[in-house]
């Protein structure tokens, strides 16, 4: 008998306004749109597979027409609703987003002001916009989290934008490692620990920590694959407990995953997801996904190219303790 929700991510649109240079979306101009349509067909079928969580992905969420009506589809359906946005159209839409019953936030900022983030993302002004609807979010009961891409471009502003997130009262922050398609090179290993492992030992009553692994690894072994070969830290062996929890919804192709990381890395091996349709009819938890998720909940920590440091602390977490809070995925 399951103790935990599942938690169903929706890949809801391809476009985005960003143009952020570690990005497969950047300024796509991609016209697929996820439809309420099919998110209304998709419900109940969540429901039936133990969802209790779902979060819309992009692109970029905001630029979904239909995205608030969406959110409120599914809190009407007992769904706790959560999205993840470049925050440069949140100001306006929090306010909207809340009334239809928005749980949850995330907004991607990559640095402790947009003299840095701006510049990395190629966006002006996407810093004081990102803040400034996280607070009003805040402010209107949505729950507030930052997730932030960490390299060598970056690290050194981390104790500084702890500190602003923690005077903005965002409440969760994932620190997750720069992946691109070579090895990331830091010039001094220990240098990165001596400015980061502070964030992370930081009194929780002063300062917001960070989720989940440290994005440079916890153990000996964990930081020196890191940062000798650029492998992020993953689930613990032998088993990735993720699998079990996860429905990641790639809405353009129709395909489903068992994590959300799997889709953006085609090259882990393994099953290439599951179909959403059969038939032309919308079904989760098919025996094809079924067979997709047990392979990489068995062989997930030995082949996968890339893991969230939040998936990574959950799966472990869930393999020490049986259970974690709500959205600690």
């Amino acid at each position: 008998m399951r103790t935990r929700d599942r938690y169903l991510f929706i890949r809801i649109l391809e476009a985005c306004n960003a143009d952020c240079f570690m990005c497969d979306f950047a300024l796509s101009r991609d016209t697929f749109r996820f439809s309420p349509e099919d998110f209304e067909d998709l419900l109940p079928k969540a429901r039936d597979a133990g969802v209790g969580y779902v979060r819309f992905t992009g692109g970029e969420p905001l630029m979904h027409p239909d995205v608030v009506e969406l959110v409120r589809s599914g809190t009407a359906a007992g769904m706790r609703m959560s999205l993840i946005t470049n925050g440069s159209q949140l100001p306006r839409m929090a306010a909207p987003l809340a009334d239809a019953g928005l749980a949850q936030v995330i907004v991607s900022l990559d640095g402790s002001s947009g003299a840095t983030h701006d510049v990395y993302r190629r966006s002006p002004g996407m810093f004081d916009s990102g803040l400034q609807g996280l607070r009003a979010a805040s402010a209107l009961g949505v729950l507030p989290r930052v997730n932030t891409v960490v390299g060598p471009h970056n690290y050194t502003e981390m104790p500084r934008l702890q500190e602003v997130l923690t005077r903005a009262g965002v409440r969760q922050w994932e620190l997750s490692a720069l992946k691109l398609d070579r090895t990331i090179t830091y010039p001094d290993a220990d240098h990165v620990r001596g400015v980061c492992d502070p964030i992370y030992d930081a009194d929780p009553a002063a300062l917001l920590v960070p989720m989940g692994k440290r994005f440079y690894g916890d153990t000996p072994q964990e930081q020196e694959r890191y940062f000798s070969r650029s492998v992020t830290p993953r689930a613990a062996e032998p088993l990735c407990h993720v699998a079990d929890d996860v429905i990641y919804v790639d809405g353009k192709y129709g395909r489903m995953y068992a994590c959300s990381c799997i889709p953006h890395r085609e090259g882990d091996g393994g099953p290439g997801g599951a179909p959403l349709r059969e038939q032309g009819v919308i079904r989760l938890d098919t025996p094809a996904f079924r067979a997709h998720a047990d392979y990489f909940r068995e062989r997930g920590p030995e082949v996968c190219g890339g893991c969230s440091t939040t998936a990574a602390g959950y799966s472990d977490d869930v393999a020490r303790l049986g259970a974690v809070g709500a959205w600690h995925y």
